[in-house]
């Protein structure tokens, strides 16, 4: 190889590993990539293919010299078989060069139409030995001269180095990525166990205060006290929706919740600060693998229960029990107190019942001024 063409492999190698690292997407660097291909193969044609799991290539990008007589038909989203000459070199890492593709029984039978008018052909494999991202190719018109070993072995060694600075962003890039939904999870986590906490306490401890004095205000403030714990119940649904959203902000991952039992537990001891008393709390089972949908769901019926608790009950002893079985999920509030007044809001209690419902369960309520009340919800897992 002269000192010229190594010279701008090695600006052209080198351009590419500054744009692939410094590149938000690694996929825009591939048509830089089948660019420069062309140009140092003097070719008329390059394409960059990338390999599924089925072993067939597509045509990701591709790039057709100025030089080049005639139009040439844009091979970008073909599909080639995975016997295609371009396939094995993907698979096996040797490089292949014909001299007519139409003629050449290794090519022949795997050549789209879009590429027929191309007769000179070699294909190196692109990436690395570890991670085979796919194979670069170059093209030439029918008639023209082949490519020499000299061209050969300069696309194969760009091939390799280009592949490797591709693979080398892609892990950078997942490593930024890694590190902003950990900061996104990281605040969602405090949202909801921080935030939406103190609100929902400030909430309940307005409500209590509100029938405390029912009577003693004249409508104005009752009316603006009223409105203020509605502000509040408005305020928590708006930082749950947030929350949710910075931690399903990346669809290639699973959306993941804080740990179901350590919720629980947290809304047990916040209904405790509340009532002065600490609830009992008894959990039977692994709630570690409950679907997210689920714990979900279960979350925030238990917080509505102790809520209706806390508001409204007078309950001296409070008790939740979690059961987890291979069928199902069920929470039971159990309490002593006056059982549920008849001038209150059914609203919590149509809040159980419908994410019972959604989550494919039932929500059943038993209650008297003798006996307290008990709710028990409870949903499939299968």
């Amino acid at each position: 190889m002269d000192s010229t063409l190594a010279r701008r492999m090695l600006t052209a190698s080198t351009e590419i590993t500054r744009v692939a690292l410094s590149a938000e997407d690694p996929e825009a660097v591939l048509p830089l990539v089948v660019r420069r291909a062309a140009e140092l193969a003097e070719a008329d044609l390059g394409v960059v293919t990338v390999r599924a799991d089925d072993g067939r290539l597509t045509v990701e990008a591709a790039y057709g010299a100025p030089s080049a007589t005639g139009p040439l038909a844009d091979p970008v989203g073909t599909v080639l078989s995975s016997r295609s000459a371009a396939a094995r070199v993907a698979r096996s890492g040797v490089p292949v060069v014909v001299d007519d593709l139409i003629d050449d029984p290794l090519t022949a039978p795997y050549v789209p139409a879009s590429l027929r008018v191309y007769g000179p052909f070699a294909v190196a494999p692109f990436g690395t030995r570890e991670r085979r991202l796919g194979a670069l190719a170059v093209y030439r018109r029918r008639g023209a001269s082949t490519f020499n070993r000299v061209a050969v072995d300069v696309l194969t060694s760009f091939a390799a180095q280009a592949g490797l600075a591709l693979v080398l962003a892609e892990g950078s890039t997942a490593r930024q990525r890694i590190a902003v939904y950990q900061e996104r999870e990281r605040i969602a986590r405090d949202l909801h166990d921080v935030i939406v906490q103190r609100l929902y306490a400030a909430g309940v401890q307005l409500d209590v205060l509100q029938r405390r004095v029912q009577g003693s205000l004249d409508t104005a403030d009752a009316d603006r006290l009223a409105e203020t714990v509605e502000q509040i119940d408005q305020a928590i649904a708006e930082v749950r929706a947030t929350a949710r959203t910075l931690r399903s902000a990346d669809p290639e991952t699973p959306t993941q919740a804080p740990a179901l039992d350590d919720s629980i537990r947290s809304e047990v001891q916040i209904a405790g600060e509340l009532l002065g008393r600490p609830p009992k709390l008894e959990i039977d089972g692994d709630l570690t693998d409950v679907p997210v949908p689920v714990a979900d769901h279960a979350r925030a019926a238990l917080r509505e229960a102790l809520s209706n608790v806390v508001r409204h009950s007078g309950a001296r002893t409070v008790l939740v029990r979690v059961r987890r079985s291979e069928s199902g999920l069920r929470l039971q509030v159990v309490d002593d107190g006056c059982g549920i007044p008849r001038d209150v809001s059914k609203r919590g209690l149509r809040n159980l019942e419908e994410r019972a419902a959604a989550a494919g369960g039932r929500c059943t309520l038993a209650s008297s001024p003798d006996s307290g009340t008990t709710v028990t919800w409870e949903v499939p897992l299968s």
